[in-house]
């Protein structure tokens, strides 16, 4: 099956596949057993959901069909299908009153996270997020380090409009104004605990 942007750009899913390697499992990150980070917030989410703690959500990607095959009468297949509209962020919500908005990423790199891992339509929906009060941030995960930190969009936003002369945070930027997630087996990434102690 074939999904292009709205610009009529092919999608290449391989490219993000590469991206989310199992990581191998350590005494320290017991937690992860080789996870993506995509799939231990989904599990963190429905974690928060089921004991009544949060409701937030994975934004789905509106998709539009453009041609389906019909190899028999009781099966369909899809074939080309495009991508309707640049996504926003990752993951959205409510928790005790706040609206949660924020976008994950992962990277391999042990120094720094690449600029180019966040899109401008990205930057401008965290700017409004938290115009209107909301609580936007990034979850980036270093893979090789096997940490994840939370930080808040307006210490990623001071960066990203200095991009020109940068193209990358260093991990040190993260280490200093962000906040290390703590891990556990129920609450993988509980990024909830950073919002209990820093946005009360």
């Amino acid at each position: 099956m074939a999904f292009r942007y709205p610009n009529g750009k092919k999608y290449s899913p391989l490219a993000k596949d590469k991206k989310k390697k199992p990581l191998p499992v350590s005494a320290k990150d017991y937690a992860n057993r080789g996870m993506s980070l995509e799939e231990d917030i989904n599990a963190t989410n429905e974690y928060y959901l089921e004991m009544n703690i949060a409701v937030i959500h994975k934004k789905p990607t509106p998709v539009q069909i453009v041609h389906v095959d019909y190899p028999s009468r009781s099966a369909a297949k899809i074939t080309e299908a495009y991508f309707k509209q640049a996504s926003t962020t990752d993951y959205n919500g409510l928790y005790q009153g706040r609206y949660i908005d924020f976008e994950a990423k992962e990277t391999r790199n042990k120094t720094s996270f690449p600029m180019r891992n966040i899109h401008d339509h990205q930057a401008l929906h965290m700017k409004r997020i938290i115009a209107q009060g909301g609580v936007a941030f990034l979850l980036v995960r270093f893979t090789l380090l096997e940490e994840v930190y939370f930080f808040e969009a307006r210490h990623f936003l001071d960066w990203y409009d200095n991009s020109e002369a940068r193209k990358s945070i260093p991990k040190s930027a993260f280490e200093e104004n962000g906040y290390l997630v703590p891990q556990s087996y129920q609450a993988r990434v509980d990024y909830l605990q950073i919002i209990d102690s820093h946005y009360s």
